[in-house]
């Protein structure tokens, strides 16, 4: 294919599709020059043969790989999308990943092969970045975050033999390289790695002027009642419309060394069950992490209340008042409209705080609010 992303993009502009954003123009340029070196560019093989060994091997001339690309901003600023334009110009060459998906994947891989009976071959890292070599050129990676020492280790061991077999990275973060597994345990072993991602890949941060999503969520509802089939539909919908339409992915935080299971997560935004969120142990500090981490949180089945379920009702309040100050938007589905989710007496003046927060937070100005991390 020979249209780069600068064409893609500005076809898109064109179109009304996109509207013209000076840093994501910058971020297309580059993606394009990298389009270009990359259409003649083949990595040398890692495989070695009686040729390579006595100094006749036909590729030890090989051009050097091109520069990869960390582009890194806050959430909905277009990352995601300009590296999609990217990896659909070479689709025969490129590989595209969440990077929890690689990360689950190689957890996967290294579980089968300590399983295979007789198999003490020691560390499969290698062999699984090999494999990963021998098929791609181009790896492109959603939302690179470390949450710990084991992913952090993982990673820089992988990263360091792809960039060593001339595979091209192209990775996404809401995060500069020098706060990646910021304040993690053993993070000292970590900054090598750092600094082989600092050296192997250009970084440029995205600074859009709005939050590119938000009009995908402007004038639809985020509160969705009765809790029925449509309105788990709409919830459905509105995953879509925020994410890309992405695959959802398992995450986790972790919170004063204790870890909360996010079942589904993409591009920022979040989808949890309200069972899991306010009828478990969780307290301010969780709601706080959650709220930081994703700009939106997609709750289903928010119930009626009842003075039996008094804590569970001061969770939610926590939780909304978590996800307030953080400025998240909040999409769910729920039994009753939000001044009838406390039905008991007792406590019902305390919680008119978070029906008027609910009622705020479907506002125009909220939704286009900037997220606070």
């Amino acid at each position: 294919m020979t249209d780069g992303p600068l064409t893609r993009y500005r076809a898109m502009v064109e179109t009304g599709e996109l509207k013209p954003d000076p840093a994501q123009e910058l971020a297309a340029e580059k993606l394009n020059s990298l389009h270009h070196a990359l259409l003649n560019y083949r990595p040398r093989s890692g495989r070695s043969g009686w040729r390579d060994r006595f100094g006749l091997g036909g590729r030890k001339d090989a051009a050097p790989p091109p520069q990869g690309l960390y582009l890194f901003g806050g959430v909905g600023v277009g990352k995601s999308m300009l590296m999609e334009l990217l990896a659909g110009a070479l689709p025969d060459r490129s590989e595209r990943l969440h990077f929890h998906e690689l990360m689950r994947d190689i957890h996967a891989e290294v579980h089968r092969l300590r399983q295979m009976p007789g198999n003490d071959e020691g560390d499969p890292l290698p062999g699984i970045a090999d494999a990963i070599a021998e098929e791609t050129t181009l790896l492109c990676l959603d939302e690179m975050e470390v949450r710990d020492i084991a992913d952090a280790m993982i990673v820089a061991r992988v990263f360091a033999r792809l960039f060593a077999r001339g595979v091209v990275v192209v990775t996404t973060s809401n995060r500069h390289p020098d706060d990646l597994y910021k304040d993690g345990l053993q993070r000292d072993k970590f900054l090598p790695f750092i600094a082989l991602l600092k050296d192997k890949l250009d970084l440029l941060q995205l600074e859009a002027r709005q939050d590119y999503r938000i009009g995908r969520i402007l004038g639809e509802s985020v509160y969705h009642t009765p809790d029925d089939d449509a309105a788990r539909a709409a919830l459905d919908d509105a995953w879509n419309r925020l994410t890309d339409e992405a695959e959802p992915v398992p995450d986790s935080l972790t919170v004063k060394g204790r870890k909360i299971e996010v079942p589904a997560a993409a591009h920022g935004v979040a989808r949890m069950s309200f069972k899991a969120l306010c009828e478990t142990p969780m307290g301010a500090s969780d709601y706080l992490a959650l709220a930081a981490q994703y700009s939106t949180l997609i709750v289903d089945g928010i119930p009626a209340l009842g003075p039996d379920k008094r804590d569970v009702a001061r969770r939610f309040v926590t939780l909304v008042d978590a996800l307030y100050e953080h400025r998240s938007v909040l999409v769910c589905s729920a039994a009753t409209p939000p001044e009838d989710i406390y039905a008991g007496d007792d406590w019902k003046f305390e919680f008119q705080r978070t029906v008027s927060r609910l009622v705020e937070m479907q506002a125009e100005d909220y939704i286009r609010a900037r997220h606070v991390e």
